[in-house]
């Protein structure tokens, strides 16, 4: 019997376990650690910012796993030692054949001078329960929509915050009061992809959305309202929404599994870290594809091949192939879709369908499906 470990139940820990616990239940004993009692999916933060969902309705509780050979545990994780392959948590300590870090990456708005006092972001479900209590009481005003550090996650979900706000501003009879611009580190929207980034552009400039690239916000001041620059230029706003920069969590760093970077290094064929038995997926990891849900379970995946093939042998796994559809928002009733592929071609390439409510629906389904598989409830 082989103990895996999986830190983290985003969707590179439920994907792992559940793969695990569908091809070798009778030959592992997988414990999945996560500090919350609940899910919330990337894109149903933006549901909850725009009342289109409420945060309960939202949540998909832990308790619903009910897989052979899955036990679930809510706990902290308080250290971490590679070597030996042990966690020690707020509910004991855990040991293992085999261990999984899919801790994700910490949202850190403190980073950013002010942001705490005069800024909001949505890239946690605090903060965006906090906007779906707000926004409602906003008279309009410039909005500022900033990306804060050189990556994050979900590299679409500033566009969509911004084409949302557009007709969530326009329902409440305030648009015509209201300018929106987006600011961000990057190049283009999806540096991968001119062909994407030129699909939101262009649903930003059909909405008036004002979009600045390779502008970076070093700090907000809330008494005056103001953006500074790293030019030393200013921006007003009467609302800034900031994505806010990302850290790898405090226990991984001490633990010695992060490089200089700040990130866990991979193998990005098979996920395996430095360390014998340990791998990593997810946005904790420097692996060369974007930090996105989609894209972390197509690295458990990866991951869960591996462990599978340690187990029963046979043909080695095919390596992991960076290939992923993201979901776009346009606001409205549409949804466009970005199809990409990283890792299997010379170079990256990626592929935008145009938005349509055919694609919203394809979306809604992606959820329905993973909702079922990971938590056994139909929806």
């Amino acid at each position: 019997m082989h103990c895996v470990v999986i830190l983290g139940a985003g969707f590179a820990g439920l994907e792992l376990a559940t793969r695990l616990s569908e091809q070798v239940a009778d030959e592992v004993r997988v414990t999945l650690i996560d500090a919350n009692d609940s899910f919330v999916f990337g894109y149903s933060k933006l549901d909850v910012m725009f009342g289109r969902d409420t945060p309960e309705a939202v949540r998909l509780y832990y308790r619903h796993i009910h897989r052979p050979s899955v036990e679930f545990r809510q706990a902290f994780i308080e250290s971490i030692d590679p070597h030996a392959k042990r966690v020690i948590t707020s509910d004991g300590a855990y040991d293992a054949d085999i261990l999984v870090v899919a801790l994700g990456a910490d949202v850190r708005p403190d980073e950013t001078p002010g942001m705490l006092d005069g800024g909001a972001e949505f890239y946690s479900v605090g903060g965006a329960e906090q906007l779906g209590e707000t926004l409602p009481t906003f008279p309009g005003g410039k909005v500022l929509i900033s990306v804060l550090g050189p990556f994050f996650k979900c590299p679409a979900a500033p566009y969509e915050s911004a084409m949302m706000l557009h007709s969530y501003l326009d329902q409440r009879g305030v648009l015509d009061k209201s300018s929106i611009t987006v600011l961000t580190t990057l190049p283009m929207p999806i540096p991968i992809s001119p062909e994407a980034s030129a699909g939101i552009i262009a649903g930003l400039d059909q909405r008036g959305i004002a979009f600045r690239a390779s502008t970076k916000v070093v700090r907000i001041h809330p008494a005056t309202n103001t953006a500074i620059l790293a030019d030393g230029s200013t921006v007003d706003y009467d609302l800034f929404l900031g994505i806010p920069i990302h850290r790898a969590p405090k226990v991984v760093v001490d633990s010695g599994l992060t490089e200089d970077d700040g990130w866990i290094a991979v193998d990005h064929t098979t996920f395996a870290t430095k360390f014998p038995g340990v791998y990593a997926a997810g946005d904790i990891t420097s692996a060369p594809v974007p930090r996105v849900g989609v894209i972390a379970e197509g690295e458990a995946g990866t991951v869960a091949a591996g462990i599978i093939h340690q187990i029963k042998g046979g043909a080695p796994p095919e390596p992991y192939s960076g290939a992923a559809q993201c979901y776009i928002e346009f606001g409205g009733a549409e949804v466009a879709r970005f199809n990409v592929n990283f890792l299997s071609g010379p170079e990256p390439y990626g592929i935008f369908e145009e938005p349509t409510e055919e694609l919203a629906a394809s979306k809604q389904e992606f959820g329905r499906v993973r909702r079922k598989r990971w938590f056994g409830i139909d929806s």
